[in-house]
């Protein structure tokens, strides 16, 4: 069967089971456009190219399935890069399609030419140029391939305009086999029974779950390894949902905006063990300091982030649910008689720990921001997909709602992209349709991605926006406050739009609450009325986010409210 490479396109997307393509059309892509309209597949458009690629990454993130985005050459490629440098740093597999200019072209500097390859070569799992319609169909099998599979990534895959339009046979590949990408997902069990030995001996053990575990849907496997060996659990940004938020186990996030237990507890314990982390500054602190009574285990899928930023003694590489599989076990068989008087003295201090030094702010006359949150969990039962922007309202996010399981909390964690939250509370709409998304944003933030609020309009996609309106860019000014005598160097907003006038704008619908007593009834108002909605909280300007470990200081050095 002779098809264009357009219609290849169509057809291997077909194999590769996707059902949502989030894009913006442009000339190097008319091509592929035209055929789109003889597809079933569900074609989001979008009104920045930034937005397709955190829409695909939010998509993913929900549905657990590759995300897809399809821009065009030039300025629509060099749009992508920010949305595809912070999935490559979240791990989040997705794929972008950009147009280009005809091959015979390539290096003249023609109209809207970039080397969007050599520019995405850093910030990609891997990526291709196609030269010749006949390795179309299996360079696109590839790419899915590797975008799923190992340590999951970005792939891009950059299409000439003639390739699109010349006409080949078309075949679907068969299975993929790559020489040099295998990679290992069952561990050596020895280094399995190894962790399993320092469990039996831990008196003070601490789990660090990341977002590996939550990539590799290993939540279950988790809670069980935890619950049966009584062991405490933190997490990552990244790891949140991976263990349930609610659990008497549960010692809440760790690292610079962590809770006082559980970076007291990594500070204290003899036995960490690390899974699908890849122990990042912000979590980490002054090395040095970081877990110093502790033999440190790490379990990762992919070998360069063991020992990359911390030592460790027992260095693991598998799949997260793989390995805590084995791990659950290989507990099975071990005589776990007394356990929990073993473990009663360090799960006390922990107690203690909370019950002295909790999370904690105090609601006066002014809306305070983890009040919203509060509520908003309250609210939602906790069943809410969360998105968020960067900054403050992402850290109350992480302190205040607590999560059941993995999807639930969508964040760019390791780039911290502002704009990110909206584009992608859309993608995750649409991953998971019959799911509450809510985007908290802050002032600022919101107003990078804006435009998409067009989208989910267009679509009816009833995405929730909490503004948390503070007049600042927050977390910036809180450094200032702190490191800077206080000096507010072009962090406050001289101007601002109004938000309730700028949804109606759109035609969404715009919501404000400047009193505590009216955060509730806007909130409520707003998870119940049908479309999307802005929600805009006139919160206490100067709040700060807290603990707080300085830049450098080890995490057990934290400033408290």
């Amino acid at each position: 069967m002779k098809l264009k490479g357009a219609q290849i396109l169509m057809k291997m997307l077909q194999e590769e089971g996707v059902d949502a393509i989030f894009g913006y059309p442009g000339g190097a892509v008319l091509d592929i456009y035209d055929a789109l309209m003889d597809t079933d597949f569900k074609h989001i458009l979008v009104r920045h190219e930034q937005g397709a690629v955190h829409a695909a990454d939010g998509y993913a993130r929900a549905s657990g399935k590759v995300g897809v985005c399809l821009v065009t050459s030039g300025p629509g490629a060099t749009n992508t890069v920010t949305g595809i440098a912070s999935a490559y740093l979240d791990s989040i597999p997705i794929v972008i399609f950009t147009g280009q200019v005809p091959t015979h072209l390539i290096g003249n500097d023609a109209f809207q030419e970039v080397d969007i390859v050599g520019i995405t070569r850093p910030c990609t799992k891997h990526n291709y140029l196609v030269k010749d319609v006949r390795n179309l169909a299996k360079t696109i099998k590839e790419a899915f391939h590797l975008a799923r599979s190992g340590r999951p990534g970005p792939v891009l895959v950059d299409l000439p305009k003639d390739i699109i339009n010349s006409t080949t046979t078309f075949k679907v590949p068969g299975e993929v086999r790559m020489r040099t990408y295998n990679p290992t997902y069952k561990p050596n069990i020895r280094q399995i029974q190894k962790i399993i030995d320092l469990v039996a001996k831990a008196k003070k053990p601490v789990i660090f779950s990341g977002g590996g575990v939550n990539l590799s849907k290993a939540h279950e496997e988790l809670t069980k390894f935890a619950r049966k060996a009584r062991i405490p659990v933190t997490s990552s940004l990244m790891g949140l949902g991976g263990f349930p938020g609610t659990d008497e186990l549960w010692l809440g996030m760790l690292g610079m905006h962590g809770t006082f237990r559980a970076n007291m507890s990594i500070t204290e314990c003899d036995l960490l063990i690390g899974i699908g982390v890849r122990f990042d500054d912000r979590v980490t602190g002054k090395t040095d300091e970081f877990a110093p009574n502790a033999t440190i285990v790490q379990i990762d899928i992919d070998p360069t982030s063991i020992q990359k930023n911390v030592p460790v003694s027992v260095p693991v590489v598998g799949d997260c649910r793989i390995s805590l599989s084995m791990l659950n076990d290989l507990l099975e068989k071990l005589d776990l008689t007394g356990v929990d008087e073993k473990r009663a003295p360090w799960l006390k201090q922990i107690h203690d720990w909370k019950s002295t030094t909790p999370l904690a702010y105090k609601q006066g006359d002014t809306i305070k921001p983890q009040y919203v949150i509060d509520t908003l969990y309250e609210l939602t039962g906790g069943e809410a997909i969360i998105t968020t922007e960067v900054g403050q309202n992402q850290m109350w996010a992480a302190q205040y709602y607590h999560y059941k399981e993995p999807g639930q909390f969508i964040s760019s964690g390791g780039l911290g992209v502002m704009g990110f939250g909206l584009p992608a509370a859309i993608g995750a709409q649409v991953g998971a349709p019959g799911k509450t998304v809510v985007d908290i944003a802050g002032d600022g933030s919101i107003q990078m991605n804006i435009q998409e609020l067009a989208t989910a309009v267009q679509y009816k996609l009833p995405v929730k926006v909490a503004i948390l309106n503070n007049g600042f860019l927050g977390m910036v000014r809180q450094w200032q406050e702190l490191f800077y005598q206080g000096r507010y160097s072009f962090t406050k907003f001289e101007h601002m739009p109004d938000f309730v006038k700028l949804a109606e704008a759109y035609g969404a619908t715009g919501l404000r609450a400047t009193k505590p007593e009216e955060v509730k009834k806007v909130l409520k108002l707003g998870l119940e009325t049908e479309g999307p909605v802005i929600m805009d909280f006139v919160v206490e300007q100067e709040e700060g986010v807290y603990p707080m470990v300085p830049a450098g200081a080890p995490i057990k050095k934290m400033l408290l409210v």
